[in-house]
């Protein structure tokens, strides 16, 4: 993973008064939730009311960070695994995707919009091993990565909330509750519920909440708080902004990447 991004002084800083990273529904209650609720509660309201953040023509509304850094994202009409390296995209012509470049080795892309709590809808495809990562408020990340077939899940398989990192060391992490993987090559799709930090006075009062993180139809978080920032997440926490892609770790391209603020 990339090293902590920095950034200037923000409301995040100062002393948390919150509880270490945890699951709101324990138990019986997690059990019921993962058994009784999927993405299909979603009215077409709440579908109507979202908004596209890429336009599928261009890269309007997106950047190479705060560093300004150079990028080599593009917009493509579609992306299948080359039939020479299955571990490569061979990209055609066209709109729709949003593609991480012909090596799947480029700076991360971030949106020049911030948010605070919202919902996201995004679909996304790698390529066999390959490895990305979505960044809520460019802060906390939800892992992307080939895990098909795999059996073991943990915080850095897909699906996965991923750790922190404190003195060069692993700290909390969420696997998903089931892999939902499909295989490389093939769409896949989150919808996730994000809550962001709360602070007063420059203290935190209250940790980052994924409230639900539906994967390809199947509930895999349900009230997953974090204590901060993931690794490679920006820092200090703040209870806003940008949407990240991590765009430096293998071939990864997304499609209707669309947005609703709570």
């Amino acid at each position: 993973m990339s090293s902590r991004v920095k950034r200037g002084i923000s409301e995040g800083q100062g002393r948390s008064m919150v509880t270490p990273f945890t699951t709101r529904n324990k138990g019986q209650s997690l059990i019921n939730d993962v058994l009784g609720n999927t993405h299909n509660n979603r009215t077409r309201a709440d579908m109507s009311e979202m908004k596209d953040v890429f336009n599928g023509k261009d890269l309007t509304g997106w950047n190479g960070g705060p560093n300004g850094s150079n990028h080599k994202w593009c917009v493509a009409g579609s992306v299948t695994p080359k039939g020479d390296d299955t571990k490569l995209f061979r990209i055609d012509d066209g709109e729709g995707v949003l593609v991480n470049g012909t090596t799947g080795r480029t700076a991360n892309l971030w949106t020049d919009e911030e948010f605070g709590d919202f919902e996201l809808s995004i679909e996304f495809v790698v390529p066999k091993g390959s490895n990305s990562g979505i960044y809520f408020l460019s802060q906390y990340e939800i892992q992307i990565l080939d895990s098909w077939g795999a059996e073991e899940l943990k915080y850095n398989s897909c699906g996965g909330i991923y750790c922190r990192w404190i003195d060069d060391k692993p700290v909390d992490g969420q696997a998903p509750l089931v892999n939902a993987s499909h295989p490389p090559g093939e769409w896949q799709h989150y919808e996730v519920t994000f809550r962001a930090a709360g602070f007063e006075n420059g203290n935190k009062v209250r940790n980052a909440v994924f409230e639900r993180v539906v994967w390809n139809g199947e509930l895999v978080h349900k009230g997953v708080e974090v204590n901060g920032p993931t690794r490679g997440g920006l820092e200090p926490e703040s209870s806003s902004g940008p949407l990240m892609l991590q765009g430096d770790h293998g071939p990864v391209a997304y499609r209707n990447i669309r947005l609703r603020n709570l």
